[in-house]
């Protein structure tokens, strides 16, 4: 009784919306009371009502659906953002709010002028320069403000580069364009500000923010976190596993890496530190599980939609495709999280502590319907507009089975308002990217960078491999992941299709790396929250969260090697075969890591294992066989050294990863 009242007051102690607004900028917006506040959050209202109106009315024209949906996040992002994070957070600045009339200017400009734009397309007026060049200039601060520097400084560079062009070196030069041509590029047209990666914002990003939004009030996070305490709450390391099986069930419905560590990891992490988890590893299970919740099907992290429009493939297909690396991600953790308890005699939970299966699905299990519908809608034909819109319906219907979960009109216009802001780091993200993406398509950037890359590389796949990796984990310090899909797979990912990878595979490891940055030190925002709930030294707890998330590392390497992994061109009994020998490989490469299987391995074994377990991932049947014999003779040996007393309790205490 005295265990559970000391971890309700750590809980209690720890204020989890500053440590949100601390590592996820778009969290830290400001909290408006009075009048003001109430036109923030109709604002914020009408915008969900506006996509909820496209989405069942049909979307408007691309020009104008994408405008529309930039004003309000121009006009929200400054009303809702201070300039500097010093400013008062409970009231607007003067400057804020004429920043946020020119926002709503610049962005209805183009819906009230849509015709005679289209008519003088190439002959722009002086008025339609200033309002473009006003346009970019809006942008890039309202991105400093919600997402960060970082991307503007790399925003920023591409507009100096389309300017001058010949004064660049060697395959980088090209003829240069003027001022005009530039901005109006970069916001008249479909390529820029307002291309590919705003639209799919305005549609299907959006909408599929707001259902995770109305499932939220649903109560499904904890029906989430009370059905994984009932799976396995019992077992070895129960609480680091029920972070595991949670995150990954939350992370469906969740699409930031650091709100989904401090959501669930608000009741695991301490809970794993009461049973004896020493802060770093608690701190960096919740991280690398709930990281992977971006890449966990049948809702993945935004970018996933944005692979869609991409490489041109319905989203279903992209869901299917991830559903054995998930299935492998989540696998490595859990294996490593069962090792480090099994080597450390840490307990699991007592059965009077825990929820029931039964109980727990009897009374909440409906709140999975939408989920589900989501999921038959897809597989069924429906454009993800659609199936997100039908699963926002189906998920108040839900909601309304039990009046614990019923949504008032109060609820219902909170989940409005929440979806929206929710939304506006993903809206801005896209504007900025679209920066960079409009240079490309107009210098021919692209091209010139996926050749330079492959030349660099020497031909060479792995090395194009290894340096998109890096320049992903490198944009991951200080860009979300959408933006960083953005710039990788517009830069990186044609170089990869160049050496014959199918674009599926080649655009999944520019997604992957994208989002692994959230847990890769030296800057690792999803381990730092880890580490701010568990009061652990966030290095370690990014290095630990890294070691967690090895199988990242290693996947998408291996689908692209052999795309069979994304269910490219097999058939029912070879997806039998690459998943049982996928997750042999996968508890090998485990114990490789930890060091631990029935008894200590040692540096050579453990070298060992890792290559067999490669081997075993890698799809093919020379590749399993010569894995597994590699495997099974060393699980041999470790199980008679094992029954000759020469286990855990006769070795000195191991250490966590």
């Amino acid at each position: 009784m005295s265990e559970e009242k000391n971890l309700k007051e750590e809980v209690k102690e720890i204020d989890f919306n500053e440590i949100i607004a601390k590592y996820d900028r778009e969290s830290a917006y400001r909290k408006v009371a009075g009048f003001t506040g109430r036109f923030i959050s109709v604002l914020a209202i009408l915008f969900s009502l506006f996509h909820l109106y496209t989405a069942f009315r049909g979307v408007l024209p691309a020009q104008i659906q994408r405008s529309v949906h930039l004003t309000f996040a121009l006009v929200l992002a400054y009303l809702l953002y201070p300039a500097k994070s010093s400013m008062p957070k409970n009231k607007i600045h003067w400057s804020d709010i004429c920043l946020a009339i020119l926002g709503a200017i610049v962005g209805l400009y183009i819906s009230f002028n849509y015709e005679a734009l289209i008519y003088r397309a190439g002959e722009q007026t002086p008025l339609d320069i200033v309002i473009a060049s006003l346009a970019i200039l809006l942008v890039l601060e309202a991105t400093r403000r919600v997402v960060g520097l970082p991307i503007v400084i790399i925003a920023g560079t591409f507009l100096l580069y389309a300017k001058f062009g010949p004064y660049m070196p060697g395959f980088l030069n090209h003829r240069g364009y003027s001022l005009s041509r530039i901005v109006s590029h970069m916001y008249y047209t479909t390529e820029g500000i307002l291309g590919i990666p705003i639209g799919v914002s305005s549609t299907f990003i959006f909408l599929f923010i707001l259902f995770g939004s109305f499932l939220d009030k649903t109560g499904i996070g904890k029906f989430f976190i009370d059905l994984a305490n009932s799976i396995a709450g019992k077992a070895v390391g129960g609480p680091a596993k029920v972070s595991v099986l949670s995150s990954a069930l939350t992370g469906t419905i969740s699409g930031s890496s650091v709100a989904n560590t401090v959501g669930t990891g608000s009741f695991t992490i301490p809970l794993m530190k009461s049973l004896g988890y020493k802060p770093e590893f608690a701190g960096a299970v919740e991280a690398a599980a709930s990281t992977g919740g971006q890449i966990m099907p049948p809702i993945m992290g935004a970018a996933a939609f944005l692979m869609v429009e991409f490489i041109g493939v319905p989203y279903i297909t992209i869901a299917k495709a991830a559903v054995i690396p998930a299935i492998l991600y989540f696998t490595g953790v859990w294996i490593m999280v069962d090792l480090e308890a099994r080597k450390t005699g840490l307990r699991g939970l007592k059965a009077d502590q825990l929820p029931k299966f039964k109980k727990v699905m009897l009374q909440s299990g409906y709140l999975l319907l939408p989920i589900v519908a989501i999921v038959y809608f897809l597989m069924n034909g429906a454009t993800p507009i659609k199936a997100a819109l039908y699963g926002i319906i189906i998920s108040v219907l839900a909601g309304a089975v039990r009046k614990e979960t019923r949504l008032n009109l109060k609820m219902l216009m909170e989940a409005l308002e929440a979806g929206a802001k929710s939304a506006l780091g993903v809206a801005i993200a896209c504007a900025s990217a679209g920066i960079i993406v409009g240079t490309v398509t107009l210098t021919g950037l692209g091209l010139k960078l996926g050749n330079g890359l492959v030349t660099m590389a020497g031909g060479n796949l792995i090395l194009t491999l290894i340096f998109t990796m890096i320049t992903s984990l490198i944009l991951g310090m200080g860009a979300p992941t959408t933006a960083n899909y953005i710039i990788t797979s517009t830069i990186a990912a044609p170089a990869i299709m160049k050496l014959g990878v199918p674009a599926l595979a080649a655009h999944m490891f520019t997604f992957y790396f994208g989002i692994i940055a959230d847990v890769t030190p030296p800057v690792a925002l999803a381990a730092f929250a880890g580490s701010a709930i568990a009061g652990s030294d966030p290095l370690k707890t990014g290095i630990n969260a890294s070691k967690l998330a090895i199988a990242a590392f290693i996947i998408p390497y291996i689908f692209v090697m052999n795309p069979a992994l994304l269910l490219i061109n097999t058939t029912p009994i070879e997806i039998i075969q690459i998943l049982a020998t996928s997750l042999i490989g996968m508890f090998a490469v485990g114990v490789a890591v930890q060091g631990y299987f029935l008894t200590w391995v040692n540096k050579l074994f453990r070298i060992a294992l890792f290559i067999g377990g490669l081997l075993c991932i890698d799809p093919g049947a020379y590749t399993d066989m010569i894995g597994i014999a590699i495997i099974a003779v060393i699980f041999t040996l470790q199980r008679v050294k094992s029954k000759k007393g020469e286990d855990i309790k006769n070795n000195n205490k191991g250490k966590p990863i």
